[in-house]
């Protein structure tokens, strides 16, 4: 399974668009060679360099398995949990200082979940025991 941007190649700078200094969107995403087995998908964007701990960009489960992708700027299919700033949508990379490491992590799993998550971390603990697997997709911001 893979997970890919047009937007920025693994590894580099996130363009500004997609930030608390641009247009604070979401970027593209692509899913390629999902499993035909999966039930459904998962994607948690968070940045583990932020100075009070992980801050939790984006929260989205239960979308179909045949999802390719999610389009620029867009609601992506499935549920959206809440992110650190408690709200159940994207939030772009806006780092206090120096350059930070955006996570995007992709699950396929054997099942669909319940409705009732909310969060980064009751997704990760309704996940466990599902997962059949799992890839990422790192970009990086400094303001």
């Amino acid at each position: 399974m893979k997970i890919s941007s047009t937007a920025f190649v693994e590894n580099n700078l996130i363009p500004e668009k997609f930030t608390c200094k641009g247009k604070n969107i979401n970027p593209d995403l692509n899913f390629q060679q999902i499993p035909p087995i999966a039930k459904s998908l998962s994607l948690i964007m968070d940045d583990p360099d932020a100075p009070s701990g992980t801050f939790i960009h984006w929260v989205v489960y239960n979308m179909p398995p045949e999802t390719s992708g999610i389009s620029e700027g867009s609601t992506p299919p499935g549920i959206q949990g809440k992110n650190s700033a408690g709200e159940n949508k994207y939030i772009g990379p806006c780092p206090p200082s120096g350059t930070h490491r955006y996570f995007f992590k992709l699950y396929a799993l054997d099942t669909t979940l319940p409705a009732t998550i909310q969060s980064k971390d009751d997704l990760t603990k309704a996940m466990v025991g599902h997962i059949l697997i799992e890839t990422e997709l790192i970009g990086k911001f400094a303001k």
